[in-house]
């Protein structure tokens, strides 16, 4: 097995913590201890044994932190489980809102604040455009998910929007569709953003930190069609559970002696060419670049306007029962199916619990 984000948080996370002290934020240190911990000893399980070969397994618990690459397939199964039972029979569209580069300072700073007003500024910009009836002509629907990196892991927000491709009427009893493999025109949707942006901004004490030049220059907005309701979820899903990198990305370690002199090397797919390219940090370097992605605690990375808004979802099963049935689902795969028992690794025939192992308690430094 290769080299895992745990592994290099594990050996240099408290020379980290040391040398950065009270200056690394609360959401920061408890990232790091869990992926650190994730199944480890620490986090307690259990002992299996195999009554075919006598081959003891020890399986340990998962931390279940939103950061860690470890934990995020089986939420991003149970995620996609729920989101099936949204969907409409219509074409879908991905909407895609980029903080500007002048922006992202301020962003990292102010984390909470600003990526609120990017969900915020983004979704009200959209929605007042689509009530045009040379567009939609209606209330839309957007599930929005935020994103901060880029495949080589350097600061990027942006919020990713599907929309189904129309609307519900002023009276609430018709559907408004959209034009066909059209949805809304970006250069218009780019400028409401901005405008929506700099008038919520200028109510806090941060307008002042911009420059001006920001407000006159174009916001990047994209909006592409990604098929149908199923096809549009498997498009979403890897950005809502996915991290800033994933373990297998991660391909060499060389172990200098300290975080420092230590060099991490990690893969990553160009996003113009689709080229693979590797890049080479210092461990301390490269545990700073995954940790600008770790999100304030508590804030909620995947938000639901519209008529997929929760305290209107009457609505979205009104337009449910007017369309139709959305695209058929997919099975099950047999592994969700399976009885759940665990096989031993060395011959495949299933393992007994043997004994229950306690978590241990420590406290972070």
């Amino acid at each position: 097995m290769g080299i895992e984000l745990g592994d290099i948080f594990r050996l240099y996370g408290d020379a980290y913590r040391l040398k950065y002290g009270a200056g690394l934020l609360p959401s920061h240190r408890q990232a790091m201890r869990a992926i650190e911990r994730c199944r480890t000893p620490d986090l307690g399980g259990h002992v299996y044994g195999c009554s075919n070969c006598e081959e003891v397994y020890y399986s340990y618990h998962s931390c279940r932190n939103r950061h860690c690459p470890k934990c995020q397939h089986e939420q991003t199964e149970e995620w996609l489980n729920v989101q099936r039972g949204l969907l409409l029979p219509v074409a879908y569209f991905l909407l895609t809102f980029t903080l500007p580069g002048e922006l992202r300072k301020l962003a990292r700073e102010n984390q909470k604040l600003i990526y609120g007003l990017l969900f915020r500024t983004s979704a009200r910009a959209t929605q007042k455009l689509a009530l045009d009836p040379r567009f939609v002509g209606g209330q839309i629907g957007l599930v929005g998910v935020l994103h901060t990196w880029t495949r080589a892991m350097f600061y990027h927000p942006h919020v990713h929007y599907l929309a189904p491709g129309g609307g519900m009427s002023a009276d609430r009893k018709a559907w408004l569709p959209a034009r066909r493999n059209f949805y809304l025109p970006v250069k218009a949707l780019s400028r409401l953003f901005r405008a929506a942006f700099q008038r919520e901004l200028k109510k806090t004490d941060l307008y002042a930190q911009v420059p001006e030049k920001v407000w006159r220059e174009p916001w990047v907005v994209h909006c592409k069609g990604v098929g149908d309701g199923q096809a549009a979820l498997k498009y979403l899903a890897p950005y809502i559970h996915r991290v800033a990198i994933s373990n297998g990305r991660v391909i060499a370690f060389e172990d200098g002696g300290s975080m420092e002199a230590s060099q991490v090397t990690f893969r990553y797919r160009t996003s113009d060419t689709g080229q693979l390219r590797t890049c080479t940090l210092s461990a301390e370097h490269f545990m700073q670049r995954f940790l600008q992605h770790v999100l304030p605690r508590g804030f909620v990375k995947v938000r639901y306007t519209g008529f997929f808004g929760a305290s209107v979802r009457e609505r979205l099963l009104f337009l449910q029962q007017l369309l139709g049935p959305a695209v058929e689902q997919e099975p099950s795969s047999p592994v969700a199916a399976a009885s759940g028992e665990l096989l031993c690794p060395k011959c495949g025939k299933p393992m007994r619990l043997i004994r229950t192992l306690d978590a241990v308690l420590c406290r972070s430094p």
